[in-house]
């Protein structure tokens, strides 16, 4: 009795490989998502108040 188990056991393990091993398998092709954001006036405005404050601190600079 303990032979046939072992003997199942084993069948069942071969058959779970065939069978995984015969899986088809599906290869999705995905494009890669570009987001284009224009961050360039807010910087300038940032840069503009800060040399407008360093131009009050030093008036003599230019």
């Amino acid at each position: 009795m303990n032979k046939r188990r072992v003997l199942a056991l084993m069948a069942a393990g071969a058959g779970a490989v065939l069978v995984s091993a015969c899986a088809p398998t599906i290869h999705v092709k995905v494009d890669p998502i570009t987001i284009y954001a224009k961050l360039d006036a807010d910087v300038r405005i940032r840069l503009d108040d800060e040399v407008k404050a360093l131009i009050k601190q030093n008036p003599d600079l230019f």
